[in-house]
């Protein structure tokens, strides 16, 4: 099977997941920091976020596998960037979702790559290994970019949440599932 199979047919299997955790991560951060919502509200997002709904013991299985699912599709997408690059690229620009999809991409990898890999170390640190107050403070601070400050931090937050869900809307529509089929003919048509 090639790698661009393989991330294509991957994409609608994380696709609801990661939409999830990207609108409720930009929802918490932007909704408290902008708007004051209350805690309430936060830990409603948070429920979602980390797939709580489906049970507290579930929640680190759930962050791993949503972490592994971005981490992946990142890890293939830079793969499938440099085999394109390694291509012939005369032709025009034509501003699909897919040309949208190619140049958000390199741009935004890095940003996700860390959001998944300090959210799973969190996570799991915090439930399996135990990860002190002051261990997990540090890779929350690197997972909300609050060390960008408290200006910057929601401004962070939501263009690496709104990236992802735009990465996540024009690789579904790539994906093929939601294309019309056509109808089979037969002999008798």
């Amino acid at each position: 099977m090639n790698l661009r199979k393989l991330h294509r047919q991957a994409a609608p299997f994380i696709f609801i997941p990661l939409l999830l955790t990207a609108l409720t991560g930009v929802a918490y951060r932007i909704g408290r920091s902008w708007f004051g919502f209350s805690d309430e509200f936060g830990e409603f997002m948070m429920v979602i976020h980390q797939g709580e709904f489906l049970g507290k013991p579930i929640v680190p299985i759930y962050v791993l596998l949503v972490g592994l699912g971005l981490l992946g599709m990142i890890i293939s997408g830079v793969v499938l960037i440099k085999q394109r690059k390694n291509t012939s690229q005369s032709q025009r620009v034509n501003w699909n979702g897919r040309k949208i999809h190619q140049i958000l991409a390199p741009i935004a990898f890095l940003p996700f790559g860390i959001s998944a890999i300090t959210g799973i170390a969190y996570r799991l640190g915090r439930a399996w290994f135990g990860l002190s107050d002051e261990q997990g403070e540090i890779l929350l601070t690197i997972h909300q970019g609050a060390y960008l400050g408290s200006t910057f931090k929601p401004i962070y937050v939501l263009l690496v949440g709104v990236s992802l869900a735009i990465m996540l809307v024009t690789g579904i529509q790539m994906s093929g599932i939601f294309r019309k089929r056509r109808p089979q003919t037969t002999e008798n048509d």
